[in-house]
């Protein structure tokens, strides 16, 4: 099988979380967290807006966003933050966030670190497949840190009763197991708008004239330069 008839993400390349303050995220994440920060710049093409990236790993970044008024827009419990892990929040809102520790001690290394700069910390908690401590970060956003305990076997972790609660059939689980392959040939076109699809939030004209704008095009009108800071010679 060819890498082309089946592609998916490899990982995660990065989370970008909202912030009203920057410098508080920052901070929170680099001195708290230990996630050095390696880039600071001007959100290309978001007039106003502030980027930042700390390095979590050689792979992954974590990623803070500043755009103007937020701290204008309320944050609401049960509507766009949770809480904690076991609380609502609104459909597409981001529940929480759970980062990794490679093992226990790890795990236990981190709530040290933690409850050191004077975070509150829940756990560990054994889940069976993994354990896990839970704290809150800034803004209201519910964070967690699991290590792996036991590699997650479908047969042992997929409960037939909770594929019945989700609605999913028998047939729909073996297929959710296996994706089928990509069966394209490859520079896939556009499809056409389906209001029924997910879309992101432009307005509607521009929106269309974008769908309609060859990959080339937008690719060119969207080029922005390299580090905003110069090597020196």
């Amino acid at each position: 099988m060819t890498e082309q008839s089946r592609p998916q993400p490899s990982g995660i390349h990065h989370i970008a979380i909202m912030s009203s303050d920057i410098k508080k995220h920052i901070a929170f994440f680099s001195e708290v967290m230990n996630f050095p920060l390696v880039a600071l710049f001007d959100m290309h093409g978001v007039p106003g807006g502030l980027h930042a990236f700390l390095r979590m790993n050689d792979h992954s970044f974590f990623s803070i966003v500043q755009l103007p008024d937020v701290d204008k827009i309320p944050v609401t419990l049960g509507v766009t933050h949770s809480g904690n892990g076991a609380l609502p929040s609104a459909a597409g809102t981001m529940q929480h966030l759970a980062f990794r520790a490679d093992d226990e001690e790890g795990l236990l290394g981190m709530r040290d670190r933690l409850r050191s700069h004077g975070i509150n910390v829940i756990g560990p908690l054994d889940h069976g497949f993994c354990k896990s401590i839970y704290f809150a970060g800034p803004d209201q956003m519910t964070l967690e840190v699991a290590a792996p305990a036991t590699p997650v076997d479908p047969k042992q972790w997929i409960d037939p009763t909770v594929l019945e609660k989700a609605g999913i059939s028998a047939a729909e689980a073996e297929s959710y197991k296996a994706p089928a392959p990509y069966a394209g040939k490859g520079n896939e076109p556009q499809p056409p708008y389906d209001p029924a699809k997910p879309h992101m939030v432009y307005p509607p004209e521009m929106y269309q004239a974008m769908l309609k704008t060859p990959d080339d095009v937008i690719a060119n009108a969207a080029k922005f330069p390299g580090p905003p800071v110069p090597v020196p010679a």
